[in-house]
């Protein structure tokens, strides 16, 4: 990490400024909204800590659909240009190895007092989007709120239970109307999901392994695959990044972009067009030599992938 310019511990000025922060922020007023009787939900990885995202969902008329995703307002406790400020600007990112996770916050706060746990009030940035029974956004809006998450829920039971291969998870069944919250949420995502394969976005997916281990041992190796539950994140959050993109771009607030063209040799590539969505951007489908191409490349990030997991674990 210290070759790469990084902090893998916390500075002095920061160890210090984190001992004077004892509680979660509060903050009332008009610019705050109180949004916690809302049935707020989280959805994360099984061993997941530091909760930073909430949704819900609220049917409108017509098949449209409100969708509100909150994300934890860290800004409320650090101030920016404070020494935890700069220690996360150093780092960006919480830093995974083998050994243990770096992350970008003391765990004090990613996990606590920032974090949206369960049952805990915490200030948020709301993205708040009403989605049409065709996928598109037709009104959107970003403010602070006050937010209770109802339910920690975890991605494998949620998939399951939503394939119907699996009970509904303990903390979905244990509130009242989540189990429609959930329904909704993952028609939304579908919906998302198929608007944004008719305008011709390009799913590119890279095998991971995840490590399985007895003690210290390495026992197996698990793919981590897709699944429905990371499909309500994944489409909520490529919405709601369009949305804050657009509201900073109106508000005269610079921000960094990436920008994808079109490729430039996308007509040499033989493709169709999904039936019956006229106007649809034709799909790449591979061919011959092209097809033989492909499942080198899979079997090679395959490959790759274990021998990548395999190393960053130590095995």
């Amino acid at each position: 990490m210290l070759d790469h310019g990084l902090e893998p511990d916390l500075p002095p000025d920061a160890a210090a400024q984190l001992r004077t922060i004892a509680a979660p922020a509060v903050e009332r007023g008009p610019q705050i909204r109180d949004q916690r009787a809302l049935l707020w939900c989280s959805i994360d990885n099984d061993d997941s800590r530091d909760l930073d995202q909430l949704s819900v969902a609220e049917p409108l008329a017509e098949g449209a659909v409100r969708i509100l995703v909150a994300i934890a307002d860290v800004d409320a406790l650090i101030v920016r240009g404070s020494p935890l400020d700069a220690h996360a600007r150093t780092n960006t990112t919480s830093v995974y190895t083998a050994a243990q996770v770096f992350p970008m916050f003391p765990e004090r706060l990613s996990t606590d007092l920032t974090c949206l746990a369960e049952g805990q009030e915490r200030l948020s940035l709301v993205i708040d989007m009403t989605i049409a029974a065709d996928g598109s956004i037709t009104t959107a809006d970003v403010y602070r709120a006050v937010v209770v998450n109802r339910a920690k829920l975890a991605y494998n039971g949620v998939a399951a239970w939503l394939d119907g291969h699996g009970a509904p998870p303990p903390p979905l069944a244990a509130v009242a109307g989540m189990d429609q919250q959930l329904r909704i949420q993952d028609g939304v995502a579908q919906t998302l999901k198929r608007v944004r394969r008719a305008q011709g976005a390009l799913s590119l997916t890279t095998l991971e392994a995840q490590a399985v281990y007895d003690g210290a041992q390495l026992i197996d190796l698990k793919p981590d695959e897709n699944n429905r539950a990371k499909e309500i994140i994944e489409f909520f959050m490529i919405a709601a990044n369009g949305v804050v993109a657009r509201f900073l771009e109106s508000h005269g607030s610079s921000s960094l972009r990436r920008v994808l063209r079109p490729p430039k040799r996308w007509d040499r590539l033989p493709g169709e067009t999904p039936a019956g969505r006229p106007g649809a951007v034709p799909r790449p489908v591979a061919r011959g030599r092209q097809a033989a191409r492909c499942r080198r490349v899979r079997a090679q990030t395959a490959r790759a992938a274990v021998r990548r997991t395999l190393w960053t674990r130590g095995g």
